[in-house]
């Protein structure tokens, strides 16, 4: 089949705990109240979840348990059985072990078996990547799978350290303590044509980091080199500034160009969630007069590649027939260009 037909039946999320904001996080590490305004003000996110209490210092969610939360309800909205389900992907940065597969975790807990399942290791693009697989496996029609529970999540909080000094950190490190929230978001995927179902109608998935330094860094520490001394993360956020809303530009051109939509045809646009500030600054810069904006960061922090499906879940019941969206991801570790295309049918 046309792997423009493929259709999204439902979206779904699942955020762990209470929202934490910045005050909260101003009084775990002992910080003034012009630290919090400056978050406030320079950084632009108000809330976000996380996967462990700040008192304790207790994980109290794991990704599985986010991302099974997730899949129940995708499925259940959109009137699939978990043995209905031919293919799953999963898109994230932080698996919860190298082995086994978060992704097969989650289809043992839902009872899902004998099946595909494909496991993407990705910063925030992905969410993209994973929709692109399983829809690119659904095109593959005639007794090919039918039915794909794409997941996307990440539970960063397990590179908080809670007895960090902020005021001793530099701003590669500390940007890491405000930006980042856990979650975990899913879409089912079909290639049956339900009436009102919107379709998945393109995707942009590449990587242009040739000669690039990487925007952000994020370790794997096995036994023999926990103790090297680097910190767990890191991020050039100057670079990231600069060149994201010009990625985002180059996506949404090219999603455009490829579909032969002019922005007039454009009615929600599903920017990068990067930081509330930032997203602000990439909606101007991308200037798609009279378009819908879904953000959802301002309150759910960057929670990588559970945003796509967070703006998805809100995005999908608002359209009617014949509405256009433009979802954009933008990952900085090395420099990809996601983003895709969706029409109201």
């Amino acid at each position: 089949m046309d792997v423009s037909d493929i259709r999204i039946l439902s979206a779904a999320s699942a955020l762990p705990g209470d929202p934490v904001d910045n005050a909260a996080l101003a009084r775990r590490f002992g910080m003034d109240k012009l630290w919090e305004q400056w978050v406030d003000a320079f950084v632009g996110t108000k809330t976000r979840h996380l996967s462990l209490d700040l008192d304790s210092g207790k994980t109290l969610h794991s990704l599985a348990d986010l991302a099974e939360t997730a899949g129940r309800r995708a499925l259940a909205a959109a009137g699939v059985e978990p043995a209905d389900v031919d293919v799953m992907v999963l898109g994230t940065a932080t698996p919860d072990l190298l082995m086994p597969a978060t992704v097969n975790q989650v289809a043992d807990r839902l009872g899902i078996n004998d099946i595909p399942t494909y496991q993407l290791q990705s910063g925030c693009a992905g969410a993209v990547q994973a929709l692109d697989v399983a829809r690119k496996l659904l095109a593959v029609g005639g007794d090919g799978p039918r039915t794909a529970l794409v997941l996307g999540g990440d539970v960063c909080a397990k590179h908080l350290d809670l007895q960090a000094d902020l005021t001793a950190l530099a701003p590669a490190e500390l940007v890491n303590v405000l930006l980042f929230g856990d979650g975990a978001g899913a879409v089912v995927l079909s290639t049956e044509p339900r009436p009102q179902s919107t379709a998945l109608r393109h995707v942009v998935n590449v990587l242009t980091g040739l000669g690039r330094d990487p925007g952000q860094v994020v370790e794997w520490y096995g036994m023999a080199d926990r103790g090297a001394g680097h910190s767990a993360v890191r991020e050039d956020y100057k670079a990231i500034e600069e060149r994201v809303p010009l990625m985002a530009g180059e996506v949404l051109e090219t999603v455009l160009g490829d579909l032969g939509w002019d922005r007039e045809d454009v009615d929600y646009l599903l920017p990068p969630q990067l930081s509330g500030k930032m997203t602000s600054g990439i909606m101007t810069h991308l200037d798609v007069p009279g378009v819908e904006e879904v953000s959802c960061v301002t309150e759910t922090g960057n929670n990588g590649n559970a945003l796509p499906f967070l703006q998805l879940e809100r995005t999908l019941p608002q359209l009617v027939t014949g509405d256009r969206a433009v979802a954009i991801a933008i990952e900085s570790s090395k420099w990809i260009k996601a983003g895709f295309a969706l029409e109201r049918c």
